[in-house]
């Protein structure tokens, strides 16, 4: 088993490959299907990432990994040699940009979580996931040598804005988390990794508000943002101390708890509290607080993906996500969501649907929100196949498919700094592009019909990326 620094090592071991030279051991060019200088993509629909209804009979010019020209397939002139691709009745849309993603997986028992450097960055770009943040991770300087082998061209993946390592305070039962000693060890710990290339940084359920405190200051002082998933910290504390985002929403927050306590979390491993059992999302309170984030600039990540893993009468992972698995994965997948299946009475049958609506809400309050997966839990969660579902879980939540599919592009993209590159189908644009085979913007279930991934204006196959994986997930 090779993970961590091993499998980083065998990525960048991998000598670059180009042209004429590549051949189908090239771990980035055996998955293009696509590639020319130009490219015209004809009768196309265009569903552009704004929230906008899609345009039928359009034509996209891509150049040198660039968008150059959008509009009307009777107008658009198509440039002399393109390599033309007849679109009808297809879709294309902006590449996803993903805010809750890992390249890790459990494993141990929930104590010990294996780095997927090999398997996760493809199923990622498989699923559509053009630009993910990593929102922590647990094998230190292994997502920013992963990034650096993508952006090389060693291997093959999304582009990634690297989080740095959890900022945790004491009491996590996770063997790779460093407990923070105190509001300096936090300030030294977001200077350390954002001096060695992390782009992001991430509060974890234990961090105290002095901690929290030191975190944003030097991170803002670096113009980095700070997440979190919180337990000890309430919404509105971290809020007030000025957090840029945060993770999961109503299931995790610890604002409702009637006998909270300063700095602690309330329940054992940030557990969810039976408090919110009976917490109304339409009541004051909750209002309040959604209203208070929202004035705040307060940035919500939705990960409705590894709350679905928890709640009974919800779908088993899909057969595809169940094939990556290593076999002792998914028989310890299979037997725990059996376990759930069987529970009727979980706290999360009341759970599940109050997040939603939680979201939903903070949505309609004109919160900014963003969409990740979480690849946690108990292994349910595959990366690439949980990104379609979680576009899928918002239309459920009460989105329009076309407001999902904006959450999913254009606020990730406007969230991360990278909205004049990314995260939207328009000229000058970075080629960053998805050809579905239906109509999304009313169907959000033909997400799944994924065809072709365009990264930088080169299409990848998206069947051969998800076919390279098939029981590595859990493995590396």
């Amino acid at each position: 088993m090779r993970t961590g620094f091993a499998a980083i090592f065998a990525l960048l071991s991998v000598p670059a490959v180009t042209g004429a030279q590549a051949t189908s051991a090239d771990p980035v060019r055996q998955f293009v299907s696509i590639d020319a200088p130009v490219i015209a993509l004809t009768h196309a629909r265009v569903i552009d990432g704004t929230g906008a209804p899609a345009r039928e009979a359009q034509t996209v010019i891509l150049e040198r990994g660039v968008i150059r020209a959008v509009g009307d397939s009777t107008r658009v002139s198509i440039p002399a040699g393109a390599h033309v691709i007849d679109l009808s009745g297809k879709s294309v849309l902006p590449g996803l940009v993903m805010v809750h993603e890992h390249m890790f997986y459990p494993s141990g028992g929930g104590s010990v979580y294996n780095e997927q450097a090999f398997s996760f960055p493809r199923l990622y770009l498989a699923g559509g996931v053009t630009t993910a943040r990593t929102a922590g991770n647990m094998a230190g300087y292994a997502d920013l040598e992963l990034k650096r082998a993508i952006d090389s061209g060693h291997t093959v993946g999304p582009a990634l804005d690297v989080t740095a390592p959890y900022l945790n305070g004491p009491g996590l039962p996770i063997y790779q988390v460093h407990a923070l000693t105190g509001p300096n060890d936090a300030r030294e710990m977001v200077a350390h990794w954002a001096d060695r290339g992390a782009t992001s940084l991430k509060a974890y359920m234990h961090i105290r508000r002095d901690e929290l405190a030191a975190v944003v200051r030097e991170a803002h002082r670096r113009k980095l943002k700070v997440t979190g998933h919180l337990c000890s910290i309430t919404f509105r504390e971290a809020a007030t101390i000025g957090i840029d985002n945060l993770e999961h929403g109503l299931v995790v927050a610890s604002d409702f708890v009637t006998d909270k306590k300063p700095d602690e979390c309330p329940t054992a491993n940030g557990g969810v509290s039976a408090s919110l059992m009976s917490v109304d999302v339409a009541s004051a309170p909750v209002q309040s607080l959604i209203r208070y984030l929202v004035s705040k600039r307060v940035a919500l990540t939705s990960t409705l993906t590894v709350f679905e893993t928890f709640t009974p009468g919800r779908p088993q992972a899909p057969q595809g996500a169940l094939d990556a698995m290593l076999p002792e994965s998914r028989d310890q997948y299979v037997r725990r969501w059996m376990q759930i299946a069987a529970q009727p009475t979980s706290a999360y049958a009341t759970l599940f649907p109050k997040e939603m609506q939680f979201e939903l809400a903070y949505f309609r309050a004109g919160g900014h929100l963003l969409a990740g997966t979480d690849p946690t839990g108990y292994g349910g969660v595959v990366a690439g196949y949980s990104n379609q579902r979680e576009l899928e879980l918002l239309v459920e939540a009460g989105l329009t498919p076309l407001e999902a599919i904006k959450v999913a592009t254009l606020n990730g993209a406007q969230y991360l700094g990278r909205a004049d590159r990314v995260g939207s189908i328009a000229v000058g644009k970075r080629a960053d592009l998805l050809v579905v085979n239906g109509d999304p913007s009313s169907r959000i279930a033909d997400i799944e019909k994924l065809e072709t991934v365009f990264k930088d204006g080169v299409g990848y196959d998206s069947a051969k990326l998800f076919a390279s994986v098939k029981g590595q997930v859990g493995l590396h």
